[in-house]
């Protein structure tokens, strides 16, 4: 039974009992089912007005102890259908030790994960409600010797006693007492801290008002850094031993926050909106990081770069910082009204990035880097059969979590894209800037936003939103050379008559001379005469156009044999996007598309799309060829890699074929090199191995079956000093065995939820589990991961589902692996259709692989 659930009787009885009570109101009961429902919500906001909360917490040393707490929820209350108070709580009956309603105890009833207080206990206008409780550790996920809340979507609820809901936004203050030696950081600028029998007490001041989703705590050792730019101050806390590379990131992790948010608040017309600018790095975090106001956390190596960073390592971080960031205004200012509109938040938060990282890399061809960022992901979930829309219907917040993807976060930025392309740059930003003075520590919805652009513009934007962002799937889009013209036509993949409204830029000609044709697409197709001698047609030439485009087999040969001499890294980028929808869809092979990125790795120059191949390259050597095909190939391609590695190359460059020919290396000459590469017998002149490069090639050493692998690994635990390093080491440890029982066991093991919490730990283990050189042994191990996914949904984290599905499958290519999931499929009637999205949205490598190298079909 899960430990999270009652039991299916007791939770009846109590329900029955709830619903008398609420009946004898003589009106409509409330919703009160598990997680918070449309209705629930919506009724609270309608009722509930100047929320305030006030938090004090005891947080023992022990993780194995209870962290207790306080709670004083103010508000006004003025509901005529005299419908009882309903605060969200998990397992009220275990964690409640006393509820008191205006300074008296009362009566209340634990429903679901619900506090429920008779309206005969409240009165019309202020009220406060006193609450005495044991915090859940579900969400504050703790450790040995720190802690950190993550609330998003839904899980404020898990650990506090609250209305966890978007759109019903309060102030929060907090106490904190924690063992001497920890540090606290909270929402609110710290007020006041005392001392006393090795205990430190911590006062936070009130916060302006935010979702409950954004609440934040985090405790515990750890070190801090602190900057001063533009009389704005800056708060770093981190968990580092290496002082070298706190030292060396330092000064450019402070400077990209500050320039950050001179950007936003120039192009808002808005200060930042919050009391302070704190920021945590946590180890082996969930997420990249996530917004909360006056305590941003961010995973720790995203923000501590090695020395031998990629280019793309470094633009990521940047774009990681300024996603967060922008959150300030664009969630956190003003927060989606429910969490259909999640996406309008993650949104905006990535569009403004790729505006705002632009001026602090120059260098940069940033409409590539859009283009690389984006349109690869996107495709990845766009092209499957569990497509989802942009915006989606939600009826609970218990499955907000499944709404979060690819789509949300890559193809969303490329329609807001569109749309300032539409309505044209100046007017999007001052509709923005009324957009947020507007619903100002607020709520808003995406009908909202569109409602003033198109107040603004001539454009029915109305109508385009509603096939861009209300439905799935994307576009096809293909090119005809006919009857001496050439015919542009769009079609939907359903089959429904669809039509996505889009500008296309195409490139046509040669290599030697190309030239742009700007069209509008619409139902109808486009025919365009006297373009019959272009050696190539491009339809999406400038990088921001969205679909599958369908080359004519004259582009497609001519492309194939010429995308290293195109005059633009971006249109060589458009291109290998192009060329790789082909090859998934069956119209260029594997070997081919191979062979020429193999050729164009020699030569290209540009570190973006340099990566965007090894990318490719990667994919197809480890799922699109057959066993012997790599073997065949091995050799070849590090042999190329390696010569890049030493080559003239930029460190940051070299650095990435590094990293691909550590990922490739199987041959046995190549094995040598790796091995004396992490004893320190070799070494690559400007690239130094960093702990966590010595954990990848000794972990990747064992995949590969080295004849030493256990006593490299052991050595290689002994090596570590960074005790956070070392405690996921040994988590992974059995994931890496080369006995197939020691890494089942170490699966079976995960079938516990303790044994799950530090979820990236978890999806590192199946990584390794299921590379692609242990398919064959792990086979069996995917029915059972697909069984637990509606469990890893009601538990972990928001993306947990997706790496959980992706961890598992991506790793297979064979004809028995996409049998077992197509079985899965059509034998699991009771997987909720969001989650048979996300496992389609998995599965859909595995299926395409196997068709491609093994000629499967499904039944």
């Amino acid at each position: 039974m899960n430990s999270l659930l009652y039991s299916k009787k007791f939770t009846c009885l109590l329900l029955a009992f709830a619903l008398l009570l609420l009946n004898s109101c003589n009106s409509t009961p409330i919703a009160t089912d598990q997680g918070i429902p449309w209705e629930l919500a919506q009724h609270r906001s309608e009722t509930i007005s100047n929320l305030r909360y006030h938090f004090a917490l005891d947080i023992p040393l022990s993780r194995t102890e209870a962290i207790t707490g306080k709670s004083r929820i103010r508000l006004n209350w003025n509901d005529r259908s005299t419908q009882p108070l309903v605060i969200d709580f998990l397992l009220p009956q275990q964690r409640i030790h006393a509820v008191l309603v205006n300074g008296v105890e009362t009566n209340w009833q634990p429903v679901n994960d619900h506090i429920v207080i008779p309206a005969s206990a409240l009165q019309v206008g202020e009220n406060s409600v006193d609450l005495t409780f044991n915090v859940g550790d579900e969400a504050f996920n703790r450790r040995e010797d720190f802690l950190y809340a993550l609330f998003v979507p839904d899980r404020a609820h898990f650990s506090l006693p609250l209305f966890d809901q978007p759109n019903l936004k309060g102030r929060v203050t907090w106490e904190v007492t924690v063992p001497e030696q920890w540090k606290v950081i909270a929402n609110g600028p710290e007020a006041s801290t005392s001392t006393h029998n090795g205990r430190t007490h911590f006062t936070f001041l009130e916060t302006q008002p935010m979702p409950t989703y954004l609440f934040a705590v985090a405790a515990g050792i750890f070190e801090r850094e602190t900057a001063e730019i533009n009389g704005r101050t800056f708060n770093m806390y981190h968990r580092e031993t290496d002082a070298g590379k706190v030292a060396r990131n330092r000064d450019e992790i402070f400077q990209l926050h500050a320039t950050t948010l001179d950007w936003l608040e120039d192009y808002t017309q808005i200060d930042y909106p919050f009391q302070k600018f704190d920021f945590v790095l946590i180890p082996s975090f969930q997420y990249g990081g996530m917004e909360h106001p006056g305590g941003i956390l961010y995973r720790q190596a995203s923000i501590f770069l090695d020395e031998t960073a990629t280019q793309n390592q470094m633009l990521g971080r940047a774009s990681l910082i300024a996603h967060e960031t922008a959150h300030m205004w664009f969630g956190d200012l003003v927060t989606m009204n429910w969490f259909d509109d999640v996406w309008t938040k993650e949104v905006f938060a990535n569009f403004m990035a790729a505006k705002i990282v632009n001026p602090s890399f120059p260098e940069v061809d940033h409409e590539l880097r859009f283009l690389t960022a984006h349109h690869p992901t996107a495709y990845s979930v766009d092209r499957t059969e569990g497509a989802n829309p942009i915006r989606q219907p939600l009826d609970n917040l218990r499955f907000a979590g499944t709404l979060y993807g690819a789509i949300i976060y890559q193809k969303a930025p490329i329609v807001m894209r569109h749309l300032e392309n539409r309505v044209g740059e100046e007017l999007f930003r001052e509709g923005m800037r009324e957009y947020l003075s507007t619903y100002a520590y607020g709520n808003a919805t995406w009908p909202d936003l569109i409602a003033i652009l198109d107040a603004r513009s001539e454009q029915d934007l109305a109508t385009w939103s509603q096939v861009w962002v209300e439905e799935a799937d994307r576009p096809s889009i293909s090119i005809v050379r006919e009857d001496g013209d050439v015919v542009v036509q769009q079609r939907d993949p359903e089959s429904r008559g669809r039509v996505w409204p889009q500008t296309l830029e195409m490139r046509l000609g040669s290599i030697d001379a190309n030239e742009p044709l700007t069209i509008e697409l619409g139902s109808e197709p486009q025919r365009l005469s006297g373009m019959t001698n272009a050696e190539f047609i491009l339809p999406n030439g400038s990088g921001v156009e969205y679909g599958e485009f369908i080359l004519d087999p004259q582009s497609q040969a001519y492309l194939i044999s010429n995308v290293n001499q195109l005059d633009t890294a971006l249109l060589r980028g458009a291109t290998w996007v192009t060329l790789w929808d082909q090859l998934l869809e069956g119209r260029l092979t594997p070997s081919l598309f191979l062979h020429t990125a193999l050729h164009s790795l020699a030569i290209e120059q540009d570190e973006l799309l340099v990566s965007r191949i090894l990318s490719y390259t990667r994919t197809v050597y480890w799922n699109y060829l057959s066993n012997a095909e790599r073997q065949r190939l091995s050799g070849e391609i590090e042999s190329l890699l390696w010569t890049q590695v030493m080559s003239e190359r930029s460190r940051s460059g070299r650095s990435s074929f590094y990293s691909t020919y550590r990922s490739l290396t199987t041959t046995d000459e190549g094995l040598a090199r790796l091995q004396r590469l992490w004893s320190g017998d070799e070494e690559v002149t400007d690239l130094p191995l960093s702990e966590l490069e010595q954990v990848a090639l000794a972990s990747g050493l064992a995949i590969k079956s080295i004849a030493n692998a256990e006593e490299i690994l052991s050595q290689q635990q002994e090596r570590l000093e960074n005790p956070d390093r070392l405690a996921r080491f040994k988590f992974v440890r059995d994931s890496l065995s080369a006995d197939p029982v020691v890494r089942a066991a170490f699966f079976e093991s995960l079938k516990l939820e303790s044994n799950r919490d530090r979820e990236a730990w978890v999806i590192a283990g199946l990584n390794n589990i299921h590379h692609p050189l242990r398919a064959k042994e792990s086979i069996d191990l995917i029915a059972p991961a697909l069984n637990m996914i509606s469990e890893i949904q009601a538990t972990g984290d928001i993306f947990f589902p997706g790496r959980w599905l992706d961890s598992t499958l991506g790793g297979h290519n064979s004809a028995e692996a996409a049998q077992t999931i197509s079985e899965f499929l059509k034998t699991a009637p009771d997987l909720s259709p969001r989650l048979r999205l996300k496992v389609q949205q998995s599965a859909d490598s595995v299926f395409r692989a196997a068709r491609i190298v093994n000629g499967w079909n499904a039944d």
